[in-house]
């Protein structure tokens, strides 16, 4: 659904890891320093834009779970109320920078904004729940998980993966089918309001007749944004991270970024296994969904370039037309 006569939609989704950065602890008051930089782009194009936010929580999610499994003395929850503590957690967190940036602007009492606890719907068949596989949780050389392992075998026993920062905890992430609160989204959009909403990915739920019941599990944020961009009608798809795009060959010395990519190309990218499935490989993915679906643009950029990146100065552009395909 396309809005006529009004201001385009934008959506950015957050990283959880851009509001963690590399070697820091991840205390409160980093992550509120790091929510500045992007944060106050948004508050800019809010003026040009309407704005959803969306982001992740796969430091924070994994840091909750550390924190119960390290104390016997309370009990420990499913992942789907961890994930529904972090959208609390990191939406108070944004929309207090957001607030602090949009009166710095003296626009303050002419935008609102509003967190959203979000449902998204899954599939109880997606054979995701057989396989782990989103990372979360904080990185460990292989030194340091040896050692863990063997200090807190009970605790450290859960399967991981390698990724680019190191080796990280994965859990069951079954895709998003639909997001439950699309309509009152839309309606708040309309109203000029900007929106925060599914936080790391939303909350994940399978239906039960005209029940919800929430399933263990995390949703990739990038492919439920993606999915609440078609929903909503957004024009425009901003995912923001720690990287300044999407490379081939990422952390090698013959690492390229690309600046342009197709549709078609993306997809060809995809199938050759050029973007690991733990980080880049569902960026691409949700920014591939996004254009078949009739978006506009999508963007993957770093935290610190959203304004230029939507200027198309900085970060990878996938768009529709024609372009060349590198190896990877």
């Amino acid at each position: 659904m396309k809005h006529s006569g009004k201001r385009e939609i934008l959506l950015v989704a957050l990283g959880g890891n851009a509001l963690i950065r590399k070697g820091q602890t991840g205390t409160i008051a980093q992550q509120f320093e790091n929510l500045k930089a992007p944060i106050r782009q948004i508050a800019r194009l809010s003026r040009r834009y309407r704005i959803i936010i969306t982001h992740g929580n796969g430091p924070q999610v994994g840091n909750l779970l550390l924190q119960q499994e390290s104390c016997d003395a309370v009990p420990r929850m499913p992942l789907e109320i961890l994930v529904a503590q972090t959208q609390g957690q990191i939406g108070y967190m944004i929309e207090s920078t957001l607030d602090s940036e949009l009166m710095q602007m003296g626009v303050h009492a002419d935008q609102r904004f509003v967190s959203l606890i979000s449902y998204v719907v899954v599939d109880e068949r997606d054979p995701a729940f057989r396989q782990p596989s989103k990372p979360i949780g904080p990185a460990y050389t292989e030194m340091e998980l040896a050692d863990r392992r063997q200090r807190f075998p009970g605790d450290f026993s859960f399967p991981v993966i390698k990724t680019p920062k190191g080796y990280r905890r994965v859990v069951v992430s079954p895709k998003p089918v639909t997001i439950v609160e699309k309509r009152e989204i839309q309606e708040l959009i309309e109203m000029d309001f900007i929106v925060i909403c599914c936080g790391g990915g939303g909350i994940p739920v399978i239906r039960e007749g005209r029940r919800f019941s929430g399933v263990n599990a995390v949703i990739d944020k990038d492919l439920a944004s993606a999915k609440l961009a078609e929903e909503v009608g957004a024009d425009f798809f901003l995912i923001a991270t720690d990287v300044d795009g999407a490379y081939l060959h990422y952390g090698e010395p013959a690492q390229q970024l690309l600046r342009t990519v197709t549709v078609s190309e993306a997809v060809e990218y995809l199938k050759g296994g050029c973007f690991p499935a733990g980080s880049m490989g569902p960026k691409i993915e949700a920014a591939v969904r996004f254009i078949q679906n009739r978006g506009k643009r999508a963007i993957i950029a770093s935290i610190n370039d959203i304004e230029k990146a939507m200027e198309g100065k900085a970060g990878t552009q996938i768009q529709t037309n024609n372009g060349t395909l590198f190896q990877c």
